[in-house]
């Protein structure tokens, strides 16, 4: 039995989707990006819900694309799977000279630093070049905080954070005092981003706990509009005293 799979059955499976498929041999990098957007947040809800047997599937979809895209550019004579893989090998080892070459690191910080400044001396002009434009915002925050990090562009402790969480909190009043809609929106924006610096130091994923509001928001609403329903009643004719009652009581449930 081979120490890694073989993943040349799914490369024919590929080909063989690409000759005789019309709508596989539609395909095109563009058509495909899309669906490849909505497989990511679908492998991203599995590992919140860790949900194994979704993951497991979820990632056999993302190699899918995977081999996809390097399909049509092999066709397009622009690169190939194994030229995606062996560039992705040189790139790991490159990065991690302290288990590939003399290099010694402390921590996974040292490594972390080592990766920025490696980056840097392959040509990129800034540590936060690496951050998607598309990403979504909260994620997009994180990451930049993270790389700003790395070069030392950091709060050293988690209660001077929490100062400018209450700095931003206190300028966004004053925004809303003078009632300039723009300037609300900027403080907005910045003290979100502060609360997402803070869930750093707390070492939590603000995009996950998020999502895990969410989804214990929706379960709770759900139940309360069934808890209304029952009673012969709707939402949109209650006080919001009445609706808030429920809602504690789903919440002793432990739901």
């Amino acid at each position: 039995m081979p120490q890694f799979p073989d993943i040349s059955k799914l490369v024919k499976i590929m080909d063989d989707l690409r000759e005789k498929c019309p709508w596989d041999r539609k395909q095109t990098i563009h058509t495909l990006r899309q669906q490849t957007i909505e497989e990511t947040y679908e492998l991203a809800d599995a590992i919140t819900d860790e949900n194994w047997e979704a993951i497991k599937e979820e990632l056999g979809d993302l190699l899918l694309h995977i081999v996809f895209y390097a399909k049509i550019g092999a066709e397009k004579n622009k690169f190939s799977l194994e030229e995606v893989i062996d560039g992705v090998c040189d790139k790991l080892i490159k990065r991690h000279p302290h288990i590939y070459g003399d290099v010694k690191v402390k921590d996974e910080e040292d490594v972390k630093k080592n990766w920025e400044q490696i980056k840097l001396s392959e040509g990129k002009k800034s540590v936060l070049s690496g951050v998607p434009k598309s990403l979504p915002a909260m994620v997009k925050a994180m990451r930049i905080q993270e790389k700003a990090k790395q070069v030392g562009f950091e709060w050293a402790t988690k209660e001077q954070v929490w100062e400018k969480v209450k700095e931003e909190q206190a300028e966004l009043h004053s925004a809303i005092d003078s009632g300039n809609q723009q300037n609300i929106e900027e403080e907005t924006g910045d003290l979100f981003f502060s609360i997402i610096n803070y869930a750093r130091f707390l070492k939590v994923d603000a995009e996950n706990a998020l999502e895990l509001t969410n989804k214990k928001f929706f379960h709770r609403f759900i139940l309360m509009e069934e808890v209304v329903k029952q009673r012969g009643k709707d939402l949109a004719s209650m006080t919001l005293e009445e609706m808030d009652k429920i809602w504690n009581d789903i919440k002793k449930q432990k739901h």
